[in-house]
């Protein structure tokens, strides 16, 4: 078995769009990032917490795995994925850049 690996997604966050979609790439200051819609407003961190809800869900790891590294006022975040396994690296990927990007 690997080692405790770390995963460190950037996202662009579109918050109050009418449904939750993970998928689609966005080229942000902190390189090519992950596009998330959540339903929620940019108002308190609950954009930020819905995204977080969403990434954890989208690549099949707990929530609490999921932790907000930079970003909390700006819709460019970066997120820390802990105890990645290499499947879930390979599954961002394909959100973001597409089956056969």
């Amino acid at each position: 078995m690997g080692g405790e690996e770390t995963l460190t997604v950037a996202v662009r966050v579109k918050p109050g769009t009418s449904r939750v979609r993970v998928g689609g790439r966005y080229d942000g200051p902190h390189g090519p990032a992950l596009v998330i819609a959540v339903n929620a407003p940019a108002v308190d961190g609950r954009a930020t917490e819905a995204a977080r809800r969403a990434l954890a869900q989208a690549l099949g790891v707990r929530p609490a795995a999921v932790s907000l590294r930079a970003g909390a006022a700006s819709r460019d975040k970066l997120f820390v994925v802990a105890h990645a396994e290499p499947a879930v690296s390979a599954l961002l990927s394909r959100l973001r850049d597409g089956p056969d990007g």
